[in-house]
């Protein structure tokens, strides 16, 4: 049940990556660097999208992606569409390992900085650092940007568990 839950969380907030990318009015924003952040937009799309493909996809889902995180972190002016692109195939990633038999109290099926960790225990860290990033994502669009406004991130009614509420009364 909680790599159901990690998924839905995980779903909805690449949803919300794909609506930051595109909430970029001029495309090359999406490189810019600003003093103090260490990271553009793109480049933290491209290691969210990377890492989920990586850790759901590969390790959990059996879909065989194979990852090249210095390339995450390398790569410069990716098209904004082949940015989403990567987004939604991580989305695919979070339903092959939705899928798939996990034993989420079993340790995760890769060292961790050189230390087993419980599945379980590894979904809510995935979970947290995506948030981590997208935050900082959220922030940079705004600053580089000069817009304020949100893209309706993290939203309660998008988890999968999400249902109409039912008047008692």
């Amino acid at each position: 049940m909680l790599l159901a839950y990690a998924a839905a969380v995980l779903d909805r907030d690449l949803r919300t990556l794909s609506r930051e990318i595109a909430a970029y009015v001029d495309e090359r924003d999406l490189w810019r660097v600003v003093p103090g952040v260490p990271n553009s937009a793109g480049t933290l799309a491209l290691h969210l999208a990377g890492n989920i493909q990586h850790y759901l996809g590969a390790r959990l889902g059996g879909t065989g992606y194979v990852r090249d995180r210095p390339g995450e972190f390398a790569e410069r002016g990716v098209a904004r569409a082949e940015l989403l692109r990567r987004i939604e195939a991580a989305r695919a990633a979070v339903r092959a390992a939705a899928a798939a038999k996990v034993d989420t109290s079993a340790d995760f099926p890769e060292l961790i900085s050189d230390a087993r960790i419980v599945t379980g225990d590894y979904l809510l860290h995935l979970c947290t650092h995506f948030a981590f990033h997208l935050g900082q994502l959220d922030y940079h669009r705004r600053f580089v940007t000069g817009d304020g406004a949100g893209v309706g991130a993290v939203r309660p009614a998008e988890l999968g568990s999400a249902r109409p509420a039912v008047d008692a009364g």
